[in-house]
């Protein structure tokens, strides 16, 4: 191993400027067994850098290179695996673990040592050693080999040090003086010793003449030692007179601390009957308010709401411990609790007495607005209970069985009056929407409510039956029993669909005051919060209130809001019922007016719902807009099966089937009312419906037609739906459009095929002939060889077709597509035009078989194309 050592020391670590330190014979566990060296060193220029260098026999076995070479400040663990047993296998751990077996046990130790001694001496940074022998740790190796390659080197590297450049001159100059330095050394060392016991004599010589100035020292540190003891007793004596001092200062301090704990209470004591006094006094003046205030005026109420807020503020001063159990105190409180419910008592019975006659005064005043579609104005009187606001909020937080007690008086005495307003006011529209003004003097006013005594059963009936005489001769597709379109003034739905909207005006802002009226009055939480969970089984007379503030603390945002809620629903109770007998009324007046109660009760859901998505207002209109969807897709299914039950003459030609013409009406209109509406999704979902509807009823009328051709009531239709669909541009019915638009023009040709025929039946017989003769595989040209087929036959055909003939034949035909067609749609003369480019086509292709069959004959036909023309033209303008 020492043969191999000086051997890489030599050929790879020496070139490098390093010095090889330790060496071990290895190869990874695990695999098969190609050894390397792996080896610790230090390089000899400052600053020093160790590192482990992996060594290998090139492939030839005759020299070593380097393979890899690691930092030793990179090395973090070295694992020996056993620290008791011998084993040749350890790790290192670099930035990964490589794992070693060594050829010996005492190799590897020694690597191991070297390892921790370079790391002691040049890192900072300590390595772990894992299951390494604590001895290897603090000795070096036993003696040997491996001593003389780790041990002995590091002993070198312990004792070595470099001579600066003043040692160096100072050697040289000595050397210079002694003329056998260099060829002599043992001479020159032998010099050098005879010296050094010279100096050392004379060093010995001058310690022993320098004994007088030690003794003489050693007398002075005696005295010194005897001034010390002179110190200490005057320290102690000193110390005695300041124990005597401290003693009387603590007699002072304690004297000090009584007199200062004394002013201490007292300040205290000052400072609580201060904040007794300031805190839990209640002035005369306010005092009188909460017994005698006039609850009726401005300054009366302004009194008393100050003496209140003055109360409360006594009522809840947080005390502090111990105060509760002076007499005084407790006598204060009890008064401020009966000054406490005698004005709660005093405040309860003057609003309920508010109620009671704000209720009279305004069912007094119904009687102006009940011949007029309006509603009365609620804002004086809100304005006037706005100002027990603040005492209602009083109420709230000290006695909450009083506030509940007078929100539900309230909600009872307003919800009977704004029934008697609200029946009232959809009387008025409801008979205003059938236009009975001649027959409502009998739903005349009588009373002082202003009451319509006209029951809403007897309206929907009368309505019913003027609008029956109105529609009685119509079975369209939208008659439904009591209507028509084509006999609807549009006038009617434009006034309902005022009365409509105007109803739905005056209904939104009234409860929008109420609302905002009982959040201020009631002092509730009207901002946007999630929507409670309160159902309309819970109790509406304020079992919520009861049940959610027995204990007299504030209602969390969310319940707050569901009262809100509740009330309005209790009060305005009577909406939801009244709008659905509105909506029926309108709808059996008229199927059409769902659409404009579609279009108008979708935008005011929207605008409530912008505002407060879970207020009563937006809750109710959207359940009247589920009814008056359910309206809307009855209509559209009775059209429907209206189509499906449509019967046509059989004597009459069809024509323009009614369906179809109302379905352009519907369109129409639909596409009017529903402008920039909301609910676009709602009609786009109808028209395919309808158009899909309308589409199968006219293929079924077209098959089952016995005057008309199938291919004209097709034709007909589907031209008429298709300049609906252009005229009109629904998006939704692109495709239909086209659809509409293909069909028109397949029947339109297959009609023309159908009705034009073989107008020259034995020419038309005679080429099929030529045709067929072609086809077996005769040249063109000889097919005027075969005896039926020559020249001679082929012209007592042609003579057969003069032009009068033909016109003649062309006249009958056109009086026949006269027949069939029908006036409204005007297709005939597109029809003609059709034909006769049809007729020519024939005429042509007539033409190019002579050509090609018969050349050189001459034979040609008794008319022209120009003959052809002239003569479609002249029929044309003579019918």
């Amino acid at each position: 191993m020492t043969a191999i050592k000086h051997a890489l020391q030599r050929d790879i670590f020496t070139p490098n400027d390093e010095r090889l330190l330790s060496i071990v014979n290895v190869c990874k566990a695990g695999k098969k067994k190609k050894n390397c060296f792996l080896c610790a060193t230090v390089t000899t220029e400052r600053p020093v850098q160790v590192k482990v260098v992996k060594v290998k026999k090139s492939d030839k076995g005759d020299f070593y290179k380097r393979q890899i070479a690691w930092a030793l400040r990179d090395l973090a663990v070295v694992d020996a695996k056993d620290a008791v047993k011998e084993n040749p296998e350890f790790d290192l751990h670099f930035e990964k673990i490589y794992k070693w077996v060594a050829s010996s046990t005492a190799e590897k130790n020694a690597f191991i040592s070297c390892i921790w001694k370079l790391n002691q001496r040049y890192l900072r940074k300590k390595i772990d050693f894992v299951n390494v022998s604590s001895q290897l740790l603090e000795e070096s190796v036993p003696s040997g080999e491996n001593q003389s390659v780790t041990g002995g080197d590091e002993e070198v590297v312990d004792e070595y040090q470099e001579l600066n450049a003043r040692e160096e001159q100072d050697i040289e100059i000595m050397m210079e003086g002694c003329e056998c330095a260099i060829s002599n050394a043992e001479a020159f060392a032998e010099k050098l010793s005879r010296e050094l016991q010279v100096l050392d004599g004379a060093n010995i010589q001058s310690i022993m003449a320098s004994e007088k100035q030690v003794n003489i020292l050693m007398k002075l540190l005696d005295e010194a030692l005897k001034e010390v003891d002179q110190i200490e007793l005057k320290l102690s004596s000193y110390e005695e007179m300041l124990q005597s001092v401290k003693e009387q200062m603590n007699q002072i301090s304690e004297s000090n601390h009584l007199i200062h704990l004394s002013n201490t209470n007292n300040v205290k004591l000052l400072s609580e009957i201060e904040f007794l006094v300031n805190h839990m006094d209640l002035a005369k003046g306010h005092i009188k308010a909460l017994q005698e205030g006039d609850l009726a005026s401005s300054r009366g109420i302004e009194a008393c709401t100050n003496a209140a807020d003055a109360l409360l503020q006594c009522m809840n001063v947080a005390l502090r411990p111990g105060h509760d159990m002076l007499l005084a105190v407790q006598q204060q409180q009890q008064r401020f609790s009966d000054l406490r419910e005698h004005f709660a008592r005093r405040l309860a019975s003057h609003l309920n007495n508010v109620f009671v006659q704000q209720g009279h005064d305004q069912s007094s005043t119904l009687a102006q607005h009940s011949v007029e579609l309006t509603l009365p104005n609620h804002h004086p009187f809100h304005r006037d209970l706005l100002r027990y606001a603040k005492l209602m909020e009083w109420l709230k937080s000290t006695d909450y069985g009083k506030y509940e007690g007078l929100t539900k008086n309230y909600m009872d005495y307003l919800s009977r009056l704004y029934e008697r307003e609200i029946k009232d006011f959809f009387e008025v529209a409801k008979i205003k929407m059938t236009g009975t003004t001649k027959e409502s003097k009998k739903f005349g006013l009588h009373g002082s409510s202003g009451k319509l005594t006209g029951s809403t059963s007897s309206l929907n009936k009368l309505s019913v039956q003027s609008s029956g005489n109105r529609r009685s001769q119509s079975s369209s597709l939208l008659d439904m029993g009591n209507m028509s379109a084509s006999d609807l003034d549009v006038a009617d739905r434009t006034k309902f669909d005022k009365i409509f909207e105007q109803v739905l005006s005056e209904l939104e802002p009234l409860c929008l005051a109420e609302q905002d009226f009982i959040s201020k009055f009631f002092k509730l939480q009207q901002h946007p919060s999630m929507p409670g969970t309160v159902t309309e089984a819970d109790d509406l007379d304020g079992g919520l209130l009861s049940r959610q503030h027995n204990s007299g603390t504030a209602l969390p945002v969310s319940s707050e809001k569901d009262m809100i809620r509740q009330m309005m629903t209790k009060i305005f109770r009577c909406i939801e019922p009244e709008l659905n007998n509105l909506i029926a009324l309108g709808d059996k007046i008229d199927s059409f007016n769902s659409l404009y109660m579609l279009v108008k009760m979708s935008h005011h859901v929207w605008t409530a719902q912008n505002v407060d998505p879970a207020s009563f207002l937006s809750t109710t209109l959207g359940n009247v807009l589920v009814t008056v969807k359910r309206n809307f897709d009855k209509c559209i299914s009775n059209q429907i099966r209206q189509m499906e039950e449509v019967k046509i003459s059989k004597k009459s030609k069809v024509g323009i089937l009614p369906f179809v013409a109302e379905f352009e009406e519907f369109a129409g209109l639909a596409e009017s009312i529903f402008k920039n509406a909301e609910r676009r999704g709602d009609l786009d979902k109808a028209y395919t419906k309808l158009i899909r509807g309308v589409f199968v009823n006219v293929e079924k009328v077209a098959n089952e037609s016995q005057k008309t051709p199938r291919d004209v009531v097709m034709m007909e239709n589907f031209h008429h739906i298709f300049a609906t669909l252009s005229r009109l541009k629904i998006s939704c019915l692109e495709a239909e459009k086209k659809e509409a638009k293909q069909k028109y023009t397949d029947h339109l040709q297959s009609y023309v095929i159908y009705s034009l025929g073989q107008p020259l039946e034995k020419l038309n017989h005679f080429f099929e002939g030529v045709e067929a003769r072609v086809a077996q595989g005769i040249r063109e040209e000889e097919v005027s060889y075969q005896l039926a087929f020559n020249k001679q036959e082929l012209r007592k055909v042609i003579k057969e077709y003069p032009g009068k003939e033909v016109k003649k034949g062309l006249d009958n035909l056109y009086k026949k597509v006269d027949k069939h067609l029908c006036e409204e749609e005007n297709l005939l003369q597109v029809v003609w035009h059709s034909m006769q480019d049809e007729f020519i086509r024939q005429y042509k292709h007539f033409e190019g078989l002579i050509a090609r069959c018969y050349p050189g004959s001459g034979v040609t036909m008794e008319f022209t194309i120009q003959d052809i023309l002239d003569y479609c033209s002249s029929i044309a303008q003579s019918h």
